[in-house]
């Protein structure tokens, strides 16, 4: 009696017609690879650290979060300025962006000693503003590390525009004493010339 089932020889057929070639089928659409810029390429990273970061809301008069994530000391290889930048962990948005001036003062925080706190003109919003930030790290040994290297890179960059402040000083000093010599010099060819001219006048000869 003919079986209705198929043999093994059709089974294996069939498997064989579906089994995978080897074709590769391009995509539909092709991605372009871009390349993507942090703003931070002529940096150098003086310090890089974990941390969390508090900005003090006057209105609410309290503490609010900013975000988690690194925190970055980076130093323009042209200019020679210091930046603090930092980024949330995973959206890398910026939640602190300032120069590193002599004017920023830091404090621990009274609470911790993993935390210290100052004030800065911020501009992770896109403008300019006066924060009153908070930082902690995992560790105090990390806390101190960023204090001294901020503490270090503000007194240098103070000690530099007290040299710079000096030199232009000088500068306006020489200036002020080459305009009066200047001055003088001008009044002694002034009268050097009067005195040229009469006695040119007193030996003309007469029309006699």
């Amino acid at each position: 009696m003919a079986s209705d089932s198929p043999d093994h020889e059709d089974v294996a057929a069939a498997v064989g017609e579906d089994e995978d070639t080897g074709a590769q089928i391009a995509p539909i659409v092709a991605l372009a690879e871009v390349a993507v810029t942090t703003g931070e390429e002529e940096e150098d990273v003086l310090l890089d650290l974990k941390a969390k970061l508090y900005r003090f809301d006057k209105d609410g008069n309290q503490w609010k979060e900013r975000g988690t994530g690194s925190v970055k000391l980076l130093k323009h290889q042209g200019t020679g300025k210091v930046r603090l930048v930092m980024r949330q962990a995973k959206t890398l948005k910026i939640c602190a962006n300032h120069l590193v001036v002599p004017s920023i003062k830091l404090q621990e925080h009274a609470g911790s000693d993993k935390s210290c706190v100052w004030h800065a003109s911020d501009f992770a919003d896109g403008e300019l503003k006066e924060e009153l930030f908070c930082i902690r790290f995992g560790s105090v040994e990390n806390c101190k590390k960023f204090m001294e290297t901020v503490e270090g890179i503000t007194e240098s960059t103070g000690d530099v525009e007290e040299k710079s402040s000096e030199e232009v000083s000088d500068a306006v000093g020489q200036l002020s004493t080459l305009s009066v010599d200047d001055t003088k010099a001008e009044k002694g060819s002034e009268k050097t010339a009067e005195k040229t001219g009469t006695e040119t006048k007193a030996e003309a000869p007469s029309e006699d």
